[in-house]
């Protein structure tokens, strides 16, 4: 009987001891980065409704109410996201790699057929892109490799080891073919090479070895006779070099995009008036363009809301690796920083012109259900990494 009772006080005791746990958990939050990324989700929605009132004949709110239900579901994800220890991600990150690996090669073989590309799994209520989330995840499998060999993170092995093991997935995803996936992936191996200490002679030597793979494939192999790159992603090379060429060929989508933007002015002319989205002019204005849709109906100011938005998040996520309690939870979160910084700026840079394009996505606004879950997915991964940080302030 008294046996008994011990166990029920211990299964009580564990219990609450659970809840304070939970408790100290939300109380340690950061709330600037939570604030700031449900802010870009609001605004990201509220875009979209504007951008995609007129491209179902019927149901104005068709694609705001989708992204909203992806929204939901990332939140939910980055929920559970909070109350896991980063600790799991390092010591399972072996099958996470393997199960990444495995779902890219299994997009390459069965995958649906969009646009000529096999980037998604049709799985009939939802079509999931791997890459999307392989993001996250070769983020988490380099940061515990690295981590793993800190004290040899001057040795040009250990740096051949991350290379090697960041170019299966990089890879696989080329040749899907997404090369603007690939150079997302190709930035975040850069971020936690250098966020784990990775000597600038190193750094130097990857940069320069970056500039001969790019003038192999854009230049010296495709004069040979030897194209790597497929036909469209040729001319929008070419369209980017020479953008006052063929304006109604390749580089028509930035021509139109750049009018969109400058239409925009300070104020926008809002969602009736905004022309180049609403008539058609703008391809793909709900994804690959939206931040130029966005500045033509909300002009200058619009957009310097959501740069501002994004500036926000960044810098918490600086603090985040400032703040780490250990060598893994710093690359990691150094990794997905710089993975949603380089997004940004190549989706924005496109759009005006600074930039080829490549069919990034722009984080939390873009249409699409795997890119919403899976980068509120890493907002949670950074503030599980944030809580558990051994130089955070104490604010309550």
């Amino acid at each position: 009987m008294i046996e008994a009772v011990d166990t029920r006080a211990r299964g009580l005791g564990s219990r609450r001891s659970e809840a304070v746990e939970a408790a100290s958990i939300v109380r340690r939050l950061d709330w600037i980065l939570l604030a700031a990324t449900g802010a870009l989700v609001a605004y990201g929605l509220w875009a979209v409704s504007g951008i995609t009132r007129n491209d179902v004949a019927g149901d104005a709110n068709y694609y705001v109410v989708r992204q909203g239900v992806y929204a939901g579901i990332g939140l939910a994800a980055m929920v559970v996201a909070v109350f896991v220890d980063p600790e799991y991600y390092r010591r399972y990150r072996k099958p996470i790699y393997v199960g990444t690996l495995g779902l890219m090669v299994i997009v390459l073989l069965t995958g649906a057929v969009t646009r000529g590309s096999k980037r998604w799994l049709d799985l009939g209520f939802f079509k999931f892109q791997p890459s999307e989330f392989g993001k996250l995840f070769i983020v988490l499998f380099l940061a515990g490799l690295l981590a793993d060999r800190a004290k040899r993170i001057g040795d040009s092995k250990t740096v051949l080891s991350a290379i090697a093991f960041a170019a299966g997935p990089i890879f696989l995803v080329f040749v899907q073919p997404d090369f603007g996936t690939a150079m997302v992936y190709a930035a975040a191996l850069a971020g936690v090479l250098f966020v784990a200490g990775t000597r600038w002679t190193h750094l130097a030597i990857l940069g320069g070895a970056a500039v001969v793979a790019a003038l192999l494939v854009l230049w010296i192999l495709p004069a040979s006779g030897i194209h790597v790159l497929k036909q469209y992603q040729q001319d929008r090379i070419v369209g980017f070099m020479h953008r006052n060429n063929e304006p109604q060929g390749a580089t028509y989508n930035v021509t139109q995009s750049i009018n969109a933007v400058g239409a925009g002015q300070l104020g926008g002319r809002g969602v009736k008036g905004a022309t180049q989205t609403n008539l058609g002019f703008l391809p793909v204005h709900a994804t690959d363009f939206v931040f130029a849709s966005i500045a033509e109906q909300r002009g200058f100011v619009g957009v310097s809301i959501l740069l501002l938005l994004y500036l926000l998040v960044v810098w918490r996520g600086l603090k985040v690796i400032a703040g780490a309690r250990d060598a893994f939870s710093a690359i990691a979160a150094g990794g997905i920083v710089v993975a949603l910084l380089f997004q940004v700026f190549i989706n924005v840079g496109m759009t005006i012109g600074i930039a080829p394009i490549t069919g990034i996505p722009l984080p939390f606004v873009s249409v699409g259900g795997s890119a919403m879950i899976a980068n509120l997915l890493a907002i949670g991964v950074l503030e599980a990494i944030y809580v558990r940080g051994t130089g955070r302030r104490r604010r309550y």
